[in-house]
């Protein structure tokens, strides 16, 4: 018995001592807690985007962050949520997401003149409208100010200008403003983390789910959460908006993820999802973001991997593109007063030393350059060495195309605002007459493929009419018939330059880009510039399936699936549209 209970003893001893080495092991084995990140605040008041605003910004500087390296960048809006600094701190610690800086800043407030008025309050101007003021604002005001900070230990605050390298966020309006920042600037922000996103009815949020559909494609990746329980005001069903946005952004082809639960409009949800969030926008980082296939339409249209190309730049305002049978294109700089050939192997030479402040082109059938002379007030056509002979003169005009049969069609658009905007028609023989007016600035113009229908800009709204061409040139059944966006900082479309391709398609260069068009007047897609600016298009190259757009100071080209339809080749009938 003695022996028995030594053995247990010893047994239980033993015991003891790997349970005791075990508990030694597991402490020695216990992750090091992850290393605390500082927080500084200051307050910022000179933003002239935003003028006489004040706001509050916090930067979180993480442990690990090295000055030699520019930081990852994370932007939240209505200041610091979702615990972020603690998150932040585990999984950088984690490596599950990099080095990143965060910035928090509050919406601008306009301090009132005294105690009995109230303050302006920002955020609603700031955070739910749409256009690029807000990314302005970080780019060229907020994040500039903050390198120039220190962290408490001195380090310089050095952030990265990569937009891979940058990710923005936030809750509710704060949402729409993180993606709209995203949107507007993908060169600047490319992960974007939604919560209870207000993407509804209150400064054009609604439009997001549609103008998604049409653009080509950015490189964006996007977080969203919302829940069942989450608003129906007046400005629209936040949970069915956020549902909308989900669906288009797949439907484009985006990188994209949800987690939706049944919380109302806080901010409990998103908390608590936060760091997964965080983890999936950030994951394998630095690998770029990869743009989304698109729309059906948009794949109908554009190759893939193909982008645009610098043809020319330098110019002072470019206009005019028109091309000739060979698949030469000839622009314009109107500033200079000179036109620009570019030949098929894509050399630019000068075509015109003097064009008497050449605006609109298209070539007749006899292979003459019909040119709107704006600075003499004449319509002039160009051999092919350059020699000039006047079709008509007595008005300024804008844009013109010529018909297969040599008849002209040009726009006056009331250039000093008192005189009506007109559409002239000048046959054959150089006759001219007014086939229609009214219209608020009538820009650019084309011919359907079959010839039947004559298309006009007008700039100052979002309409593009259709008529139908009679016999003897006059117009007939005038109708607002394509219905342009607008982008929400204009009051207009901007409606310039007018083309068709042979199926029907009608692309316009609107202050979006390319607004291309069905037959029936809805515009299927929206292809920017790299630049941000288009006046005109025409398609050229030897099959002409080449767009060319005069872009400001620049010209680009892309190469594309279809082919243009020049005005001076025989009439051609596309397939009837998809209604």
């Amino acid at each position: 018995m003695l022996r028995f209970r030594s053995r247990l003893a010893l047994a239980c001893s033993l015991g003891f001592l790997v349970a005791g080495n075990s508990l030694s092991s597991a402490e020695d084995a216990k992750p090091a807690a992850a290393p605390k990140g500082e927080v500084i605040k200051k307050t910022f008041e000179k933003s002239k985007i935003f003028p006489g605003t004040t706001r509050e910004v916090s930067v979180y500087i993480p442990k690990q962050y090295d000055p030699a390296k520019p930081a990852c960048v994370y932007v939240n809006q209505d200041g610091v949520q979702y615990n972020a600094p603690v998150v932040f701190d585990e999984l950088i610690h984690k490596k599950e997401m990099p080095v990143t800086i965060g910035v928090f800043v509050t919406p601008g407030r306009v301090k009132a003149p005294n105690e009995q008025a109230l303050d302006r309050f920002n955020r609603s101007f700031e955070y739910d409208g749409l256009g690029d003021g807000y990314a302005r604002f970080l780019l060229e005001e907020l994040l500039p100010e903050v390198e120039t900070w220190k962290a408490g230990d001195g380090r310089a605050i050095v952030l990265s200008k990569n937009g891979n390298d940058r990710a923005i966020g936030g809750a509710s309006s704060g949402a729409i403003c993180a993606f709209t920042a995203a949107w507007e600037r993908p060169d600047a922000f490319r992960r974007v983390f939604s919560a209870i996103g207000t993407y509804v009815g209150l400064r054009g949020g609604q439009n997001y789910s549609t103008l998604i559909r049409k653009y080509e494609p950015k490189p964006l990746r996007v977080f969203l959460e919302d829940g069942s329980n989450d608003l129906n005001i007046y400005g629209g069903d936040w949970w069915m908006a956020n549902q909308a946005m989900e669906r288009s952004l797949t439907f484009a082809g985006y990188e994209v993820t949800h987690n939706w639960g049944d919380g109302g409009h806080n901010g409990k949800h998103a908390t608590e999802l936060f760091p997964d969030a965080m983890r999936w926008l950030w994951k394998d980082w630095p690998a770029e973001i990869k743009v989304g296939g698109g729309s059906p339409q948009l794949k109908e249209i554009l190759l893939p991997g193909e982008d645009w190309k610098l043809v020319g730049e330098g110019y002072k305002f470019t206009e005019g593109p028109a091309v000739n049978a060979k698949g030469e294109v000839f622009y314009n700089d109107v500033g200079s007063s000179k036109t620009y050939k570019v030949w098929l192997d894509g050399k630019v030479t000068v075509f015109l030393d003097d064009s008497k402040k050449g605006d609109g082109q298209s070539f007749g059938p006899d292979g003459r350059l019909f040119a709107v002379a704006g600075g003499a007030e004449q319509i002039i056509a160009y051999d092919p060495e350059g020699k000039g002979t006047t079709i008509t003169d007595g008005f300024r005009g804008n844009d013109l195309v010529v018909k297969s049969d040599g008849g002209v069609y040009v726009t006056n658009p009331g250039w000093n605002g008192t005189d009506p905007s007109k559409v002239w028609y000048i046959n054959t023989t150089g006759e001219k007459k007014v086939v229609d007016s009214g219209l608020r600035f009538s820009n650019g113009l084309a011919l359907s493929p079959d010839q039947s229908l004559l298309y006009v800009a007008d700039s100052r709204t979002h309409w593009v009419y259709s008529y139908q061409v009679q016999k003897d040139g006059s117009l007939e059944h005038k109708q607002k018939y394509f219905h342009l966006h607008v982008p929400d900082t204009a009051e207009d479309s901007g409606a310039d330059g007018v083309e068709v391709d042979r199926d029907g398609r009608v692309w316009v260069a609107t202050r979006m880009g390319l607004q291309v068009c069905d037959q029936p007047g809805r515009v299927n897609c929206i292809i920017p510039t790299p630049n941000g600016k288009v006046s005109n298009l025409t398609f050229g190259g030897a099959d002409f399936d080449t767009v060319y757009a005069t872009c400001g100071d620049k010209v680009y080209s892309r190469k594309v699936k279809v082919k243009g339809a020049p005005n001076f080749m025989a009439p051609v009938k596309p397939a009837n549209p998809r209604l």
